[in-house]
């Protein structure tokens, strides 16, 4: 019996974009999508770079799922997979200058702007609880 690689990328990535949809983050998965969506997000919106790497299992999506739970959070949350959703990723990074790409990394935009970046560096030699405090301070100063 054989399988082929997208199906296996696709059943072993699932559980890692659930957890992130579970929080109603709307994932961005084409070019098109992210189009209509980042440009178009008045007030706030949070873009979570997703990846299969640990920091992301570790880190990043337990330290969003924290902050998520803060009393002021983004008007709109979103999501894009790297290495998975190439394309969409991609275009995702446009708004993201002048950062480059990092994987896993979290965004917060004000209509449009880019006002927060975590990059994958302060993701990766930190804990799930400062990722979230990072985020929940950048909620307060921009999402209010």
């Amino acid at each position: 019996m054989s399988m082929s690689f997208e199906r296996y990328m696709l059943d072993m990535v699932q559980p890692m974009r659930d957890e992130l949809t579970r929080l109603g983050i709307q994932e961005l998965r084409t070019p098109e999508e992210v189009e209509q969506a980042l440009p178009e997000a008045k007030g706030t919106a949070l873009v979570v770079v997703n990846s299969v790497c640990g920091c992301a299992a570790g880190q990043a999506r337990p330290g969003v799922a924290a902050a998520l739970e803060h009393d002021v959070v983004p008007d709109h949350l979103f999501t894009v997979f790297a290495g998975q959703d190439k394309e969409a990723t991609a275009k995702a990074r446009e708004y993201f200058a002048p950062y480059p790409p990092s994987s896993p990394s979290i965004a917060l935009m004000k209509d449009g702007e880019l006002v927060h970046f975590i990059e994958r560096h302060q993701i990766e030699n930190r804990s799930a609880q400062e990722i979230a405090a990072d985020l929940t301070a950048a909620f307060d100063r921009h999402c209010r």
